[in-house]
C-alpha cells in the first residue's frame, strides 16, 4: 500500500493550501479513513521568498477559513496604485478591491503550521528527486530522505525546476536562453513616509520594481532585472 493518498511536492502557497484544503473537506478514502496528505519542501520554515508581497482582497476569506489569523494581524490594507514608466511619466489610482500586505517568511510558516496542526505530514529539508509512476497508476515519490509511495502525486513546485528536467517536460526543452537571464532580488526596508495603503511599481529598461507595506512596519522591495 502507498504510504500516502496524495503527495503535494512544494511547500509554498500552492502546497501549503492545497494540503489544507484536502484535510478540510473531510474527504475520506474507499476504506473509509481521512485521507493521509504529504508535503515535501527543500528549505526549513520560516524562510524568505524573493516575491512581491501583495495579495488580493479575493484570498482573505479563503485563507482565514484554512485557519490564517488576518483579521488579528492587523495587515496593512492597499487600495491605492501608482505606476510609473521607464522615461518618468507614471499614473495614479484607486483600486476597487485591492489588497493587503504580508510576507511569505510570516505566511508560509504560518501555513506550515497548520498544516502540521490538521494531521499533514510535513518533510522539511527534503528535496524530490524524481517521480515514478508505477503499472499499478500509483507513483513513488525519490527524495533526498528515502522513497515514498503515493496514489496521487501534485505538482506545487517553481515552473522549470530540476524535477521538470528530470521528468522531461516539453516546456523545459523549448525553454528560450534569454528567459533564463533574470535576477530576482528582494529586501524588507524601513521607510518613514511611505502611505499603507499604496503599492508602486516602476518600470525601467530591462526590468521593474515594486513596493508596497507588510507586516511589523516594514516594507517590500522586490525587482526583476
Amino acid at each position: 500500500m502507498p504510504d500516502f493518498d496524495v503527495i503535494i511536492v512544494g511547500g509554498g502557497l500552492a502546497g501549503l493550501t492545497l494540503a489544507l484544503a484536502l484535510t478540510r473537506t473531510n474527504t475520506l478514502t474507499k476504506a473509509g479513513n481521512p485521507i493521509k496528505v504529504a508535503v515535501f519542501e527543500k528549505k526549513n520554515y520560516p524562510f524568505h521568498r524573493v516575491c512581491g508581497e501583495y495579495i488580493a482582497m479575493e484570498s482573505w476569506a479563503f485563507l482565514e477559513r484554512l485557519g490564517v489569523p488576518l483579521t488579528d494581524m492587523q495587515l496593512p490594507k492597499i487600495n491605492k496604485l501608482r505606476v510609473s514608466a521607464p522615461n518618468g511619466n507614471y499614473f495614479s489610482d484607486e483600486m476597487t478591491s485591492g489588497g493587503f500586505g504580508i510576507s511569505r517568511y510570516t505566511l508560509d510558516n504560518l501555513l506550515a503550521q497548520i498544516a502540521v496542526s490538521q494531521n499533514v505530514t510535513l518533510f522539511q529539508n527534503t528535496t524530490v528527486e524524481n517521480v515514478v509512476f508505477l503499472e499499478d497508476k500509483n507513483a513513488q515519490i525519490i527524495t533526498s530522505n528515502g522513497t515514498f509511495g503515493a496514489k496521487i502525486v501534485c505538482g506545487a513546485f517553481g515552473k522549470k525546476s530540476n524535477l521538470d528536467v528530470q521528468l522531461k517536460r516539453e516546456f523545459v526543452e523549448n525553454t528560450k536562453t534569454a528567459t533564463q537571464n533574470y535576477v530576482g532580488v528582494k529586501y524588507h526596508i524601513s521607510l518613514d513616509n511611505f502611505p499603507k495603503d499604496l503599492i508602486e511599481l516602476h518600470n525601467f529598461k530591462n526590468g521593474y520594481c515594486g513596493i508596497s507595506a507588510i507586516e511589523e512596519d516594514k516594507t517590500c522591495l522586490c525587482y526583476l532585472t
